[in-house]
Parts: structure tokens; C-alpha cells; sequence
């Protein structure tokens, strides 16, 4: 069992790693900008990714719904079956990106109305938002290309297709600042362009190697939507379950860029810290997706309990060491991401955040993942929705005095919360 789990996750985490990372550099060239506040730079690149997670976030869906059906459906051997999940998530993908393109204006002002961060920082992300809503379709269809191939047991492609387009992000993103002289812009340029990139990559992967899958699909036929009955069933739970999750971090972010520039730049800089180890343990919720999910398809229960027990021996272990190295390092990470004194210094008040938040949140991150590969989304969406309400009631209780403490007591809340109540969901409840 453990050579099946990290023979996905291992992929999966050098895969998610990479993501967090690039979050980092963008960071960290906003940090290292000229002509300006090192807070205001940093600030305008969390609230302009802020306004695309508000808006990709509720399409998750896309890559969770459509691995946990795929996976199901490879663990009872339709090929058909897989062959319709891909082509629903592509199509559905693009439609939500063409009218995400058309309704670019009103989703700027909504998002940034709901941020409302200072006019410094709302000028420049807004100049990240125009650039980047045109990277939408590459970024919604490759979900469903990268969720499918998850389904499918195979988490070494995902991987060459999120390395791919990452180390080249990375490359134009610098490029395109320092070397074409674009300044904050060329962030998001150098992302747009990798992106499109790594769709027509992708799409050659499909063709080359899984050609029996694909070849009865046509755009036609997608666009109906035929058969999708329970694509649609799942997908609507966890569409609730990302608006759910989308409205905590909005409210997580608006009440720090309400507190000043300096705690949007702290908090920042403390969330790509807490996002770096999601996506380490995403890797192993992915291994849950599809592993669990084969398990459920074939009906071999046994194998699907041995499979939750080690996902949670390897989680404990990946928490342990980040929570170890947060909670020694936080200065040299800090520095690492922003040669701003001021923001560093600010930031290691909340040091040992840093270390609370991954203890917190693991057990959530395994369960979503094993709740995805079982489709059990109802439960998902409900867990949150729990979750949220105790983040909230956390927040507006806690003592003013806390200030910006009570911000990341009420989300450390929100993980454990979810934590708890998956976990008794899982052992006395069935879908």
C-alpha cells in the first residue's frame, strides 16, 4: 500500500510544489521592485491572485469531481465512462472561462469592493487582474485535464505538465520584469503566456498517450452534456462546498488589507508559508483521490480503510517536519521573500502562527482527499460549512485587544473544525 500511495504522491508533491513556489517568486520579485513601497508591491500581488482564487476557487470542481469519477470509473474498468468525465470537464471548463472573459468588469469590481484594499494597491492589481483574466481558459481546462489524469492513476504527467509551465512562468515572469524592463506587469504576463503553453501541451499529451479514451470525443457532443447526470450531482456539492472556502479567505484577507498595508504584507507573506504546506499535503490527499477512489470503484473496502491508515502515517510525518522548520526558521523564510526590514520584523510577531497552522489542518487535507476519490461531497460541502460558521463566530468573539492574532486563531479554528467533524463523518456516517 505504501509503494501504490507514493507512486502517486510523490509526483504529486513535486507537482504542488512548484505552485506554492511560484506564489513565493512572485512574492519576492514584488518585494525586490524599485520605484516603490516594498509592502504596496507585495499587497498588490496578494490582492490581485486573491481576485483570480476568488473566482477559480468556485471551479474546482473541475480537476476534484472530475479525479474521483474518473478514478472510480478506471477502478471498474469503463473506459467509456472515463472517456465522458474528460470530455464534460474540458467543455464546461471552457465555457465558465469564455464567460469569466465577458464579465471581466463587473467580477474586478465586486472582488476588489470585497477586498477593498488601499487605492495604492487597487491600481496595480487591477493591472494584474486585466492582464491575467486572459490566461482563464488554459487555467480551467487544464484542471479537468490534470484532475482526469489524476483519476487515472497517473500523477507523473500532471507533474511534467505543472513543472513545465511553472519553471517557464518563472522564466518569462523575470524576463519580462528585469530583462524587457515591464515592471509589476510582467508578473502576470510571464503567467498568461505559460499557460497557454502548458494547454497545448497538455492536449498533445491526451492525444499521444491515451488516444482509446479520447478518440470518441467531439466538441459537439460535449457541449451537450449527455450522461453528465452525476457529474453534475458532484460537482454541485463541491461548487458549494469552493463558495464556502472562497468566502473564508475573502473575509481572511479583506480584514487584514482593513487593517493596514503592513498586515496585508504580513499576512501574505505568512499564507505562502501555510499555502507551501497545503500543497505538500495536497500531494498526499491526491494519492487518497485516486487510490481510494480505484478501491471504491473495484468495492474492496479492506484496501480502501489500509489506504486511509497509511495516507495518515505519511501526513504525520510531512506535518511534523514543516512545523519543526517554521518554527526555527521564520526569519531566514521571511527574508527570503522581501528585503523589506520593516515587513519582516512586523511579521515575526506572528511566528508561531506559522508553525499552528499545518498542525491544524492536516487531518483536513487527507480527508478531502479521500472524501473526493469516494465522492462523498455532500459531506465535504457540510464539514465546511460548520467550519465557517465557527471561523466567523471565533473571529467576532475573541477580544479586540488580539488584533491581527484573532484573525489567525479563527482560521486555525476553521482547519481544526473541518479536521474533526471529517473525521467522525468518515467513521460513522456512510455516503
Amino acid at each position: 500500500m505504501n509503494r501504490e500511495i507514493l507512486r502517486i504522491a510523490v509526483p504529486a508533491i513535486v507537482t504542488n510544489v512548484t505552485i506554492p513556489l511560484l506564489g513565493l517568486l512572485d512574492t519576492a520579485i514584488a518585494g525586490h521592485l524599485d520605484g516603490g513601497s516594498g509592502a504596496t508591491y507585495i499587497g498588490a500581488v496578494a490582492v490581485g491572485a486573491m481576485m483570480f482564487n476568488l473566482i477559480y476557487w468556485n471551479f474546482g470542481f473541475l480537476r476534484m469531481g472530475t479525479s474521483g469519477l474518473t478514478a472510480q470509473a478506471f477502478g471498474r474498468g469503463d473506459k467509456a465512462e472515463a472517456g465522458r468525465v474528460l470530455q464534460h470537464a474540458t467543455a464546461l471548463g471552457l465555457l465558465i472561462a469564455l464567460a469569466i472573459i465577458a464579465l471581466q468588469w463587473p467580477l474586478q469590481w465586486i472582488t476588489l469592493l470585497a477586498i477593498g484594499p488601499s487605492e495604492e494597491v487597487r491600481s496595480l492589481a487591477l493591472t494584474y487582474f486585466y492582464i491575467g483574466v486572459w490566461g482563464a481558459p488554459p487555467t480551467l481546462m487544464m484542471m479537468g485535464i490534470k484532475g482526469w489524469m489524476l483519476g487515472m492513476q497517473d500523477s507523473r504527467r500532471p507533474m511534467v505538465i505543472s513543472i513545465g509551465v511553472n519553471v517557464l512562468n518563472i522564466a518569462l515572469s523575470v524576463v519580462a520584469v528585469f530583462g524587457l524592463g515591464m515592471g509589476f506587469k510582467g508578473i502576470i504576463v510571464g503567467t498568461v503566456v505559460a499557460e497557454w503553453i502548458g494547454l497545448a501541451y497538455s492536449t498533445w499529451l491526451l492525444r499521444r498517450h491515451y488516444t482509446h479514451y479520447i478518440k470518441g470525443i467531439n466538441l459537439a457532443q460535449a457541449l451537450r452534456f449527455e450522461g453528465a447526470g452525476r457529474f453534475f450531482k458532484v460537482n454541485s456539492h463541491i461548487f458549494a462546498r469552493s463558495t464556502m472556502m472562497m468566502l473564508q479567505a475573502l473575509f481572511f484577507t479583506a480584514a487584514g488589507a482593513r487593517s493596514g498595508d503592513m498586515t496585508l504584507a504580513v499576512n501574505t507573506l505568512i499564507l505562502q508559508m501555510a499555502i507551501l504546506f497545503s500543497y505538500f499535503m495536497d500531494g498526499i490527499a491526491f494519492a487518497g483521490e485516486a487510490v481510494a477512489g480505484k478501491y471504491c470503484g473495484r468495492g474492496d473496502v479492506a484496501s480502501e480503510h489500509s489506504c486511509v491508515r497509511h495516507l495518515f502515517g505519511w501526513a504525520a510525518v510531512l506535518t511534523a517536519a514543516t512545523a519543526l522548520l517554521y518554527a526555527i526558521f521564520p526569519q531566514e523564510i521571511f527574508s527570503l521573500l522581501t528585503n523589506d526590514g520593516s515587513v519582516v520584523e512586523h511579521a515575526l510577531h506572528y511566528r508561531w502562527w506559522c508553525a499552528a497552522v499545518p498542525v491544524a489542518g492536516m487531518a483536513a487535507y487527507v480527508w478531502d482527499g479521500v472524501f473526493i476519490g469516494l465522492t462523498r461531497t455532500r459531506e465535504m460541502m457540510l464539514a465546511v460549512g460548520i467550519a465557517l460558521a465557527a471561523f466567523l463566530l471565533a473571529y467576532y468573539l475573541l477580544p479586540t485587544t488580539m488584533g491581527n492574532h484573532a484573525l489567525w486563531l479563527a482560521y486555525a479554528i476553521f482547519l481544526a473544525t473541518r479536521s474533526m467533524i471529517q473525521t467522525v463523518q468518515y467513521i460513522y456516517t456512510k455516503d
